[in-house]
């Protein structure tokens, strides 16, 4: 039996490990991100925002609250403490029918967490060539 992509997502944020990332996404996955003022195509950039956020979002706070799904696409509420700012936010991710991850969005919240995160992910992106 396939892994799901849900499951393939929890196994990768649980390990940290972004050499997972490159099988879950399509080819032409979209990825919106809440510190961008345009979607971003393509898995090559997908690959380097989410690989960033790895580095920033995931410590020993972090963790999924919530979770809405269907069979195609699901909602991922998560909380998370940087630098004594509490990030809540959400992930929405669609999948195609081979399991490929389509389109993947992040939601913030606060204005105070945007604003860290934006500060911390511009410095990962410059390092990834972003």
């Amino acid at each position: 039996m396939t892994t799901s992509p849900l499951t393939a997502w929890y196994q990768l944020v649980h390990q940290q490990n972004p050499a997972g990332i490159d099988a879950l996404l399509s080819d032409k996955v979209v990825f919106y991100s809440p510190i961008a003022h345009t979607p971003k195509i393509g898995k090559e950039i997908t690959k380097k925002f989410l690989t960033a956020a790895l580095s920033v979002f995931f410590n020993d706070t972090f963790s999924y609250i919530r979770e809405i799904s269907g069979s195609r696409d699901a909602v991922l509420e998560f909380q998370v403490e940087i630098d004594g700012i509490i990030v809540n936010g959400v992930d929405l991710l669609k999948w195609d029918d081979e399991g490929k991850i389509v389109e993947f969005k992040v939601m913030l919240r606060p204005l105070k967490a945007i604003n860290l995160i934006q500060q911390k992910m511009a410095v990962k992106l410059e390092l990834a060539g972003a």
